[in-house]
C-alpha cells in the first residue's frame, strides 16, 4: 500500500502558474508510475501527466508544453508545475500511484490522493 498527500493548488488568473505536489509513503522509486489526474465539474477524470519508474513522462495534449512533471527521489515526492494556466485547466487535481514493488510482487491497485483545487480565472 502506499498513502498520497497532495498539497499546492489554489487560485490562478489565466496566463499564471501554480505548483503541486503529493508527497508518497514510501520510496517512488518502488512505484512503477505516479502521476496527476483531474476531473472538472460535471467531466469525467482526465490523465494529465505520468512520470514512469525509469524516469520517462507522458502529457495529455492539452497541457503538453505548460505543464511540467518531476519528482525527488530523495523526498519521495511528486511534483506538476502549471505554467500558462487556462480557466479550461480548472479542477481537483488528483495524484495517483500504480504498480507498486513489493518484493517479488506487483501491487496493482491504483492509488489515489485526496485532491486539490486548482481555479483558474479569466
Amino acid at each position: 500500500q502506499v498513502q498520497l498527500v497532495e498539497s499546492g493548488g489554489g487560485f490562478a488568473q489565466a496566463g499564471g502558474s501554480l505548483r503541486l505536489s503529493c508527497a508518497a509513503s514510501k520510496t517512488i522509486l518502488s512505484i512503477t508510475r505516479m502521476g496527476w489526474y483531474r476531473q472538472a465539474p460535471g467531466k469525467e477524470r482526465e490523465q494529465v501527466a505520468s512520470i514512469f519508474i525509469g524516469g520517462n513522462t507522458v502529457y495529455a495534449d492539452s497541457v503538453r508544453g505548460r505543464f511540467t512533471i518531476s519528482r525527488d527521489r530523495a523526498e519521495n515526492t511528486i511534483h506538476l508545475k502549471l505554467d500558462s494556466l487556462r480557466p479550461e485547466d480548472t479542477g481537483v487535481y488528483f495524484c495517483n500511484a500504480y504498480g507498486i514493488i513489493e518484493g517479488p510482487r506487483m501491487d496493482n491497485t491504483n492509488y489515489w490522493g485526496q485532491g486539490t483545487q486548482v481555479t483558474v480565472s479569466s
